[in-house]
């Protein structure tokens, strides 16, 4: 693999990626779910088929509970999304709802909006604090590698890549939050915190086999350029990381198209960040690498 003659193409997809991710994710922002804004979550079951959904909400603005989201769910169910009720606003939703035929409680939820505000900067205390580990580690792992791109570069090269990831997940939901009332709750934090897990571990079996490559050529007294080394690198785990990321985006797709309404998000960002994963882990981190190790010639030229 000549990573070099294609040094440019590889960072075309990424680079659109995240600029269309920022893009949304500005324009738009995010929409968070009740866990981490406070709210309230009802989802009932009709017995005899639903209504539909201009009908339930015309009478449920009759109750003046605020804004109410209602999303079908299923073939018989509706999710009710709306600010904290109390016990009475509550029987009284219920009770309307109940006008259109026997209902079933299949799920019901309140946050505070305190809890949810915890929820929210644990979450993005959690992400920070992965990042970082991510950095020390990688930083105590290729402490030996100095030549020709020193260790801490890697550690660079790994948290680009680490955003990139999530940032193409995160814009996917401002744009379906737009669109589709795609809400972002603590599911989706856990979702952005195993991409950042798993990414890393692709990212490192490549940087791990370049090491180790850089080695044996130092070993061999072998001269040869740093994009051939590169290059051998992603040849030799190529085939390893693309086949574990899709046995387990096949897995997630199997939860996304027939698990529950729940767990249905979680699966999206999980597809869509392992994807994204594979791809910069194999043609954005090393290629990076490669970049850098040529800017940093021809500075020394210069």
């Amino acid at each position: 693999m000549n990573v070099a003659k294609n040094l440019k193409y590889f960072f075309i997809l990424p680079a659109l990626l995240s600029v269309l991710a920022i893009f949304a994710i500005a324009t738009w922002g995010l929409k968070p779910g009740i866990d981490l804004a406070g709210g309230s979550l009802l989802q009932v079951s009709y017995a005899s088929g639903r209504p539909q959904v201009e009908q339930v909400q015309q009478v449920v603005k009759q109750l003046n509970l605020g804004e109410v989201r209602i999303q079908p769910s299923g073939d018989n169910a509706f999710i009710l999304r709306q600010r904290d009720l109390s016990n009475d606003e509550k029987n009284q939703l219920e009770a309307v709802l109940s006008g259109f035929g026997q209902i079933h409680e299949d799920q019901y939820t309140s946050v505070g909006p305190i809890l949810g505000a915890e929820l929210l900067h644990k979450g993005l205390i959690a992400l920070v604090l992965v990042v970082v580990c991510i950095i020390l580690f990688i930083a105590f792992a290729f402490r030996h590698v100095s030549k020709p791109v020193a260790s801490w570069k890697y550690g660079v090269v790994a948290i680009v890549t680490l955003l990139h990831d999530v940032l193409v997940p995160t814009g996917l939901f401002a744009f379906l939050g737009f669109y589709n009332g795609a809400e972002v709750d603590s599911l989706f934090i856990v979702g952005l915190l195993t991409i950042l897990g798993i990414s890393i571990n692709d990212t490192i079996v490549v940087f791990d086999r370049i090491r180790e490559n850089l080695a044996l050529n130092a070993r061999n007294s072998k001269r040869e350029d740093f994009d051939q080394v590169v290059g051998r690198s992603i040849k030799q785990t190529l085939a390893r990381s693309i086949n574990t990321s899709l046995t387990v985006v096949i897995m997630l797709g199997a939860l996304y198209f027939v698990g529950p309404a729940s767990t249905k998000d979680f699966a999206l960002t999980l597809i869509v960040g392992m994807i994204a994963g594979t791809y910069s882990s194999i043609f954005l981190a090393s290629p990076l690498l490669v970049a850098w190790e040529k800017w940093q010639r021809r500075g020394k030229k210069a």
